[in-house]
């Protein structure tokens, strides 16, 4: 269960002991850090220090020791990491490589930030991805363009080299994208002769969709959409991966595009109110499942799930051979879907860069990235690694996933350092227009408010990375 923060439970924090002594005062700290630290978590003037490049030359003097943070996300995907650092320090002995595993979503980013007020950060750090643009701005990374080859740059998917992409310089990499779409029963929609989308150019549209839902109602499915609304905390950031898709494709936005200077008139744009007006009027008419549990879809209660590729083997489960992915709808302006999963970076600091490539290189090799993703769900990042998993080939159950990555159906969260306040700002006004009814306009001009006031304390972020 991979692919954003919000999907995931908190496992129990695994330390090592170079961080035993200092993690719980992280945690004590993080609350009064933050209350310094806004939006970006820049410092006080607004303006990113010029960063250091990860250099690397080809040269491992020694025998160099790099200490990686990982988040503690589902535990296959942890034993698996585990499992693919004994076997890198078993395979080599110039790079020494030692795991220290940390509590994931709010309390994950809170750690990074107090570590970098501190001057703590590890060699190699891995975050969720919409983060990049801030940690990068406000000097927590550094740019890793020299050490990545041409060749693996080809190889990865065009989602991952561009969410590790700010200011014209690559700061990330991952080795897992994610993917979203509707999941729907064949069976069931054969039954009550509901057309099956065969791709994204054939994606249902909203006016189709609240049709197919009305129709679904009457085979018995009283609330036949579900909408994974158990992650759907004010807050949380599935309300944005998730939805986000439904305002870009009616024609709104989270933010300005391109400059990022101001969310009014974009966040609350016609566009982004009719979208969200449409998924309201499911929610008032019952159409949506409003059970805060993820059972909607497995026990029959919904014939919809919009979720992403972290349901799909516990769907097929329940119904093998039964389950089929097609595309989000389409609000006005053709289908649209989320991507961006957890990436890897380098602090700010001392690190060897040709020591953590090393490691990096390793993880992105085509049978350690089948190997991560066999055990977390998630979307292979490379090319090669793709060739490996039947499932997302032509014909494949979750091909579709590949489809909308490569194609461009795809599109990143808003890269900017200004994305947390977005993300906080956008999630909480989806909430109120889900669950409290709002008024959709209202909330939205709140929702552009608060990341404009961010936008004003940062003087619209403006970058230094040369």
């Amino acid at each position: 269960m991979s692919g954003t923060s919000a999907t995931r439970a908190w496992p129990a924090v695994r330390r090592s002991r170079r961080v035993r002594g200092t993690l719980i005062p992280w945690v004590l700290c993080a609350a009064l850090l933050l209350a310094a630290c806004d939006g970006g978590g820049s410092d006080a003037k607004g303006v990113s220090a010029s960063p250091k490049d990860t250099t690397c030359d080809g040269r491992i003097n020694g025998t160099a020791h790099i200490t990686v943070w990982f988040h503690a996300g589902p535990s296959g995907e942890f034993t698996t990491l585990q499992s693919q650092v004994k076997e890198f320090n078993k395979r080599q002995k110039q790079v020494r490589v030692e795991l220290v595993t940390l509590p994931e979503n709010r309390v994950y980013n809170d750690l990074v930030l107090s570590a970098a007020a501190s001057g703590d950060l590890p060699d190699l750090l891995d975050f969720d991805g919409p983060n990049l643009y801030s940690y990068a701005w406000s000097g927590k990374l550094r740019p890793i363009d020299s050490c990545v080859p041409a060749g693996v740059r080809a190889d990865l998917l065009p989602t991952i080299r561009r969410q590790g992409t700010y200011a014209g310089r690559l700061w990330g990499i991952g080795t897992f994208d994610s993917g979203m779409g509707l999941y729907v029963r064949k069976s069931v929609m054969k039954k009550a002769g509901i057309r099956v989308p065969t791709g994204p150019k054939d994606a249902w549209t909203a006016t189709e969709l609240t049709g197919i839902l009305r129709k679904l109602r009457t085979q018995g499915y009283q609330a036949p959409l579900d909408l994974r609304l158990v992650y759907s905390q004010p807050g949380q950031e599935w309300n944005t991966y998730g939805f986000a898709p439904a305002v870009w494709s009616a024609g709104g936005d989270l933010v300005e595009p391109g400059n990022h200077r101001t969310a009014d008139g974009y966040v609350n744009a016609p566009g982004s109110v009719k979208a969200l007006t449409t998924m309201q009027n499911w929610a008032k008419a019952g159409l949506i499942d409003m059970v805060k549990d993820d059972k909607a879809f497995v026990s029959g209660r919904s014939a919809i799930s919009w979720c992403g590729h972290w349901t799909y083997p516990e769907f097929n489960k329940a119904f093998p051979g039964d389950v089929t992915i097609v595309p989000l709808p389409d609000f006005g302006q053709g289908t649209v879907t989320g991507m961006g999963s957890f990436q890897w970076g380098v602090p700010a600091g001392n690190a060897d860069g040709d020591a953590v490539w090393r490691f990096l290189s390793f993880l992105l090799q085509p049978a350690q990235v089948h190997r991560m993703t066999v055990a977390n769900g998630a979307i292979p990042a490379t090319e090669s690694a793709i060739k490996l998993s039947p499932q997302y080939a032509p014909g494949g159950p979750e091909h579709l996933f590949i489809e909308q990555l490569r194609d461009g159906v795809a599109r990143p969260r808003p890269q900017t350092p200004a994305y947390p306040a977005i993300t906080d700002a956008f999630s909480r006004a989806f909430a109120k227009i889900i669950f409290d009814r709002a008024p959709v306009k209202a909330a939205l001009d709140e929702a552009a408010k608060k990341i404009d006031k961010d936008l004003a304390a940062h003087d619209g972020y403006p970058t230094n990375t040369s």
